[in-house]
């Protein structure tokens, strides 16, 4: 494993780094003006949610690696301390690229990418009508963690309206994850694009506790067919299934794999792990786990 001190490499390279390994990043495409009044609209990259009460977003412009400049959006917030953050979706990315293009202070991106500004309800700087949301800001705090090139700058900003196209929400109102169609920066040159056939589900054990990996059998840990993925889902069930489920499901379910390989131990158990994984890319975690503790109840 290549192992690296920072302080060791330049900059340019570190950002590399940093950039090819922590992503797929969401894009903050900031809208901001100035007080003679110029809009201003870029994409960041360093860019998250961070709280809900209140409600918090956080992008940093950061300094450049190669001339210590800061950006038009960086000193925009410093004179006016608002801003709009619009979300990014696959119908805009090119027209958002091109607005990361270094133009002069004062030229208006919105009409270099041709994208239509919408006036916002509670802040000065515009909105980008096309944009599936939009997050009316106001600027709590800016936090400069260096004065060197590379350096970051967190716009702390407190969400005062959210606007929502209802091409995007669900029959609840909800924002329906396979309509909006999110993108989200890489390294390079290269985008991620979270579309249904990207996207996967997991169920999030908010309110449930899991048995836990090291409650896993250890003939099941062991597997040469489960992976690692396989287990840590394994570990999540709540409660075994007790031995009459077990032997039920095995007698109904499983009657033929025991059958033809009653002779051939070995083989029987490789496939009754082929098959608790079948079961676990359908999520149906407990028959997965009937499946494999069939062959401890034998």
């Amino acid at each position: 494993m290549l192992s690296i001190n920072p302080q060791d490499i330049p900059v340019p390279k570190l950002h590399h780094y940093l950039l090819g390994a922590v992503g797929p990043r969401p894009i903050a495409f900031a809208s901001t003006i100035d007080k003679e009044g110029n809009p201003n609209l870029a994409p960041f990259s360093f860019f998250n949610v961070f709280s809900a009460n209140p409600p918090i977003l956080i992008f940093s412009p950061a300094r450049s690696g190669r001339t210590n400049t800061t950006k038009d959006t960086f000193e925009n917030v410093k004179e006016v301390k608002e801003c709009v953050i619009n979300i990014v979706n696959y119908a805009i990315i090119e027209q958002m690229s091109l607005a990361s293009s270094p133009f002069e202070k004062g030229v208006n991106e919105f009409t270099k990418t041709g994208l239509t500004q919408l006036a916002s309800d509670t802040v000065k700087p515009f909105r980008v009508k096309e944009a599936p949301v939009q997050f009316e800001c106001q600027v709590n705090e800016i936090v400069e963690l260096g004065d060197q090139g590379g350096a970051g700058n967190l716009i702390i900003c407190e969400v005062k309206k959210i606007h929502i196209d209802e091409a995007v929400l669900d029959e609840n109102q909800m924002i329906d994850q396979k309509k909006i169609d999110l993108v989200a920066r890489m390294g390079g040159n290269w985008y991620c694009r979270a579309n249904e056939h990207a996207m996967f589900e997991i169920t999030k054990p908010i309110t449930s506790i899991g048995i836990g990996y090291d409650s896993i059998p250890e003939d099941i840990r062991s597997s040469d067919i489960l992976t690692a993925n396989d287990l840590g889902k394994l570990g999540g069930i709540e409660e075994l299934p007790n031995e009459t489920d077990v032997n039920e499901f095995k007698l109904i379910e499983l009657s033929e794999i025991f059958v033809s390989l009653e002779d051939s131990p070995v083989e029987l158990e490789i496939t009754l792990h082929k098959k608790a994984q079948e079961y676990l890319k359908e999520n149906k975690l407990e028959d997965a786990w009937k499946t494999l503790l069939a062959f401890n109840n034998q």
